[in-house]
């Protein structure tokens, strides 16, 4: 006799079918998981919480930084000491041009750490917003085959570059010293000035990481970004001298660029000639409020899109 298929067993109360294509979701299964203690994979926490683990990893950020930084020369002859004459050779350049050149030193007392403080101080900056933009898509692998908070990729990254700014900032004082300009308690204000530019640039390498993620063609755009930034940011040149003539709003904004004022600050911690006087106003205000705005704004952006990284 032809053997005829018993209909399927009714579903119990532990029990419920996967829904098929284009069917709603079955709500037994979130029940189900719900009695069973089970969560979304890859779902994202609550801030808290998601800043709860972050800070769990904070070892794996160090370890994975200090790791990055050590393989970053290691097929280079010279290996770390480029940290130190990648800057310098920087300097030389700009110093060539705009110096020598197109005589932008007219006016500026100790122009070769004023210009030297320039460069390192905006080349922190430029590179960690170049290295977050590949923060996420350049570590796939590592997304994909780890879960951890993203979030530790991009700040990583910040503690990378720091780690290097640290170095350059030993040759920066040798510089500083040998072209004649004194020691002085001011130099202590290169702590929270480098603490405050930190702030500020995880929370563009994170904003950028996010971006970078889902536009991988962000950073091929971004050295020209960046370049242009670097040229209003009085880097080579003495910017209270264009403000002075310009109209109120463009000065208001030139004076009000975070770039120029972690410069700025960091030329009055290190450099006698450089007056308080010479600073835009509430300068130590605004570099605050830009760290906090910029830290604030990165996070929490980053951390609204955590479920998208190493997907697709």
């Amino acid at each position: 006799m032809p053997q005829t298929l018993a209909p399927p067993a009714p579903a119990g109360p532990d029990t419920a079918r996967l829904p098929g294509p284009g069917a709603a979701p079955d709500p037994h299964l979130h029940d189900l998981a719900a009695r069973h203690g089970l969560t979304l994979s890859g779902a994202r926490p609550a801030l808290p919480e998601y800043t709860r683990r972050l800070w769990a990893r904070r070892h794996f950020i160090g370890t994975f930084a200090t790791a990055r930084l050590t393989a970053l020369y290691t097929t280079a002859r010279l290996g770390q000491l480029w940290q130190v004459m990648t800057p310098l050779f920087n300097a030389g350049v700009y110093y060539l041009i705009f110096g020598m050149l197109l005589h932008t030193d007219r006016g500026i007392p100790d122009f070769i750490p004023f210009l030297c403080t320039g460069i390192f101080v905006f080349t922190f900056t430029q590179s960690t917003v170049l290295a977050g933009t590949r923060a996420v898509s350049g570590s796939l692998g590592l997304v994909r085959a780890l879960h951890f908070p993203r979030a530790c990729l991009p700040i990583a990254y910040t503690l990378i570059q720091l780690q290097q700014l640290i170095f350059s900032m030993g040759v920066l004082a040798a510089i500083v010293l040998l072209c004649g300009v004194p020691l002085t308690w001011h130099w202590l204000l290169m702590v929270p000035t480098l603490l405050l530019q930190s702030v500020f640039n995880a929370g563009l390498a994170m904003i950028m990481a996010r971006v970078g993620a889902r536009t991988t063609d962000t950073a091929q755009l971004m050295p020209f970004v960046l370049r242009t930034w670097m040229y209003v940011s009085g880097v080579f040149y003495n910017l209270s001298v264009f403000t002075q003539h310009a109209p109120s709003l463009v000065a208001a904004a030139l004076n009000a660029n975070p770039a120029l004022i972690y410069i700025d600050l960091m030329r009055y911690a290190l450099i006698d000639t450089v007056r308080a006087s010479a600073l835009p106003a509430h300068v130590w205000p605004m570099a605050l409020g830009w760290a906090l705005l910029s830290g604030a704004v990165g996070y929490v952006f980053f951390w609204k899109a955590e479920e998208e990284y190493g997907r697709g």
